[in-house]
């Protein structure tokens, strides 16, 4: 091997870089440690949700109170920058109705006036 790389080898190269590479160390530091044990990482954060939610609910049966949900074991892949429904910028019921109302007029408006053309 010279001093180049031919466009085979690099594609060779590129095609078998792993998870725990230096390159995805760079490129995303926070999923590449996650990443070499990704799917059991995965199972354990789950094992431990549960178990953290069937404690919550024994404790609650125990006491006689109503359990309170745990936090989610975090998971560096996760974003939390999601859409939830049913936040405060949810269109109200009346207004929701009205416009499908309106939606549904036009509709049959212009599938009248494609009836009369």
């Amino acid at each position: 091997m010279g001093r180049t790389l031919s466009w085979r080898a690099l594609r060779s190269f590129i095609g078998n870089i792993t998870p725990d590479s230096a390159l995805a160390r760079d490129i995303n530091p926070k999923i590449a440690v996650w990443a070499t044990q990704a799917k059991t990482n995965s199972i354990l954060a789950d094992i431990f949700d549960l178990l953290a939610m069937i404690n919550a609910n024994l404790v609650a049966v125990g006491s006689g109170k109503r359990a309170k949900k745990p936090k989610r074991y975090e998971r560096p892949v996760e974003t939390d920058n999601t859409k939830r429904l049913g936040s405060k910028d949810a269109l109200p019921r009346d207004a929701m109705h009205a416009w499908i109302e309106e939606k549904r007029r036009n509709r049959q408006k212009s599938l009248k006036n494609d009836e009369i053309a």
